[in-house]
């Protein structure tokens, strides 16, 4: 399924907080344009993970992110069959969360967007 429209979820672990955006993107440039919209909305954030699936292209980036949340992200696109970009920028807490606490939050901000967007569609 496309995504049609730009969603937004926030999620809250532990004192960091996670900005997950769901949007329609046809290729990389337009999700690296969506990444440098969020670094200016998010300053203080010192990771922005995404993800990218379009057509037989598929992609995902870290960040420097501990977790591999770039690939969890592109798992979640796989899983649901959406094809769009899926961004989730985490400013840090104060908390270390460690590998699984970290992909976990990742997951759950980016769940959060798709449930979201799934609610709306029908």
């Amino acid at each position: 399924m496309k995504i049609d429209r730009v969603i937004e979820f926030k999620h809250v672990c532990e004192r960091s907080r996670f900005f997950a955006v769901l949007f329609p993107a046809a290729d990389e440039e337009e999700v690296l344009k969506m990444v440098r919209l969020k670094k200016g909305e998010h300053r203080k954030a010192n990771h922005h993970c995404w993800a990218f699936r379009a057509g037989n292209s598929e992609r995902s980036r870290d960040d420097g992110e501990v977790g591999h949340p770039g690939r969890v992200l592109l798992e979640l696109l796989r899983r649901e069959d959406l094809a769009g970009g899926l961004l989730v920028s985490r400013l840090f807490g104060g908390v270390k969360l460690g590998v699984g606490g970290v992909s976990r939050a990742f997951r759950d901000a980016a769940e959060g967007a798709i449930a979201e967007f799934k609610k709306n569609t029908k």
